[in-house]
């Protein structure tokens, strides 16, 4: 999420130094354009004799007409069940509050989880839901409405998937800024779901919790900040807060930790996004010596 009076203070900047060009940042790449962006994280808790798992991954969807309506979530899922993933998660920030502003309509639930349904992966689909679900107060037709989908909702759940005895965890956090002044998040709680000693992949909306989680999870799966929506070269991402600067995108280590945040693919804030395209994200998860 990109705090509306951060990316104006940024556009005036920006306009003004000739560094934005509109036609891209208000058009073609919020829009238009989609990029697929590929990860390896090689981590000694995969084990040796498992097979490398593919994670596809969609976050911040941000259903809205004109620029991310249902017929262009229906390609998106076209494009990464192309893919093959063994896996899909889905981050969160399903809809959207541009629709009260710039002319934008909404894009009713019904539409975009049917869109979401079609999306195949041997593993399964899981999700968890973004602050946006909930400060909508649509958070309870996404539940009944993923659920009719077949899409695996985790909140603050821990599930076994895997092939023969090759297993993993997969592990869903409550968003952490869902009621604003609070989060619906209990990471101790969710980790405690975690009965052996399988590898175990951490999803979550908000990239926050990264420096509380432990070296039990072998990679945390992230979305919220769209990767800043802008980026400007030798300046960096300005419209995200300096004090989260670090999670603002890509693939994080700390401490041996892995994390990996995609800047999604809808908006917030403004209809802007400038050299940060919407992505589909692919993640390959496999031994440290593979």
């Amino acid at each position: 999420m990109i705090s509306r009076r951060r990316l104006i203070t940024l556009g005036a900047a920006t306009a003004s130094s000739g560094v934005l060009s509109a036609a891209d940042a208000f058009a073609f790449e919020p829009g238009f354009s989609l990029v697929l962006k590929e990860w390896t994280v090689r981590h000694e808790g995969w084990p040796e004799n498992a097979r490398p798992l593919r994670i596809g991954v969609l976050t911040d969807i941000h259903a809205v007409d004109p620029w991310m309506p249902a017929q262009r979530i229906g390609a998106i899922v076209e494009r990464m069940n192309w893919l093959k993933p063994d896996v899909v998660v889905l981050l969160g920030d399903y809809v959207n509050a541009l629709r009260l502003r710039y002319h934008a309509a909404l894009v009713p639930v019904s539409e975009w989880t049917a869109a979401l349904a079609e999306l195949h992966a041997p593993l399964g689909v899981y999700a968890v839901l973004g602050n946006h679900d909930w400060w909508s107060g649509e958070a309870p037709l996404i539940r009944q409405n993923f659920e009719k989908a077949g899409i695996h909702l985790l909140e603050n759940a821990a599930v076994k998937v895997g092939w023969g005895k090759s297993q993993f965890w997969i592990a869903g956090l409550g968003d952490q800024m869902a009621y604003e002044t609070r989060g619906a998040d209990d990471l101790e709680g969710t980790l405690r779901q975690i009965k052996d000693s399988s590898p175990a992949i951490l999803i979550a909306h908000e990239p926050y919790i990264f420096p509380k989680v432990s070296s039990r999870i072998t990679l945390t799966l992230a979305g919220h900040t769209h990767g800043g929506q802008v980026y400007i070269p030798f300046v960096g991402r300005p419209a995200v807060p300096a004090e989260y600067s670090r999670y603002a995108y890509g693939h994080i280590e700390e401490e041996g930790r892995h994390m990996i945040v995609s800047s999604g693919l809808g908006l917030s804030g403004l209809p802007v996004r400038f050299l940060v395209p919407p992505e589909i994200a692919l993640v390959t998860l496999r031994n440290l010596e593979a």
